[in-house]
């Protein structure tokens, strides 16, 4: 079953690294049948445009700004990214929620941007473990997507991937006694995912819409969680620096 599989650099490597990373990865890559796709950040997205175009490879960014254009000095738009070959982008990443405070009304905004510039977004939702822990995943991870994708047509969903990520799953945000999350629990947040949708739009669109799972997949855990048929593919952090690894995970064939 072919997946999406998303690699999210966040703040690492040099272009000089990244050179190296995307020749390696075209090549290890050859005759994959998953979508794969490379997030570094905003100043290696020439170089994926130079080292990738033409391999089974495609890159984003890992934000974008909610203006087209304007005095926002540091800010990158989505026309920005999309001139440097971009196609994907990562929208309400928990670090970006968390550390730099994005409100859901911000990255709906983003979103809308977004998609106006022809780009296919990566919308992360999560729960936290005080949420979890309090039983209200479902109804914290509906809102998000209700207050995210509010006032985004169905036909806009073609060019949107949900990425459900527990921020409490993440290697960074992970309590020593915090266990695994288990092929159960995915599906049941999967399925809470695609019901929402549902209810929001149609049947067809939640059938359609593509889930991923993000919270530390690594080389450990990748076949029970990307072997797992109600989940369309991942988005890998740390697990994704290491071009061996990623390469393996992004050709297996599940």
């Amino acid at each position: 079953m072919k997946k999406i599989i998303v690699g999210n650099f966040k703040m690492n490597s040099t272009v000089s690294e990244f050179k190296t990373y995307a020749m390696s990865l075209a090549t290890k890559t050859k005759g994959t049948k998953n979508t794969v796709v490379v997030c570094p950040p905003y100043t290696h997205l020439t170089t994926a445009k130079e080292f990738l175009t033409g391999s089974k490879i495609f890159f984003g960014a890992q934000n974008i700004f909610d203006a087209e254009s304007g005095a926002y000095t540091g800010e990158i738009s989505a026309k920005m990214i999309k001139d440097a070959g971009a196609t994907y982008v990562i929208l309400g990443h928990s670090d970006r929620r968390n550390k730099f405070k994005e409100t859901d009304k911000l990255i709906n905004r983003k979103i809308k941007t977004a998609l106006a510039n022809g780009l296919k977004v990566v919308l992360c939702v999560g729960e936290n473990l005080q949420t979890r822990t309090a039983k209200q995943e479902a109804a914290f991870v509906r809102k998000q997507i209700d207050d995210d994708l509010k006032g985004i047509y169905e036909n806009e969903l073609e060019s949107v991937i949900i990425a459900y990520e527990p921020v409490w799953a993440i290697s960074t945000n992970r309590d020593e006694k915090t266990k695994d999350i288990t092929t159960k629990e995915i599906n049941r947040m999967v399925d809470v995912i695609r019901k929402e949708i549902e209810a929001q739009y149609s049947k067809k669109a939640s059938q359609n819409i593509n889930v991923l799972y993000g919270g530390s997949v690594n080389l450990g855990n990748y076949k029970r969680i990307l072997g797992n048929e109600a989940v369309d593919g991942a988005i890998i952090g740390g697990a994704c620096l290491d071009v061996d690894n990623f390469a393996i995970i992004a050709k297996e064939n599940y």
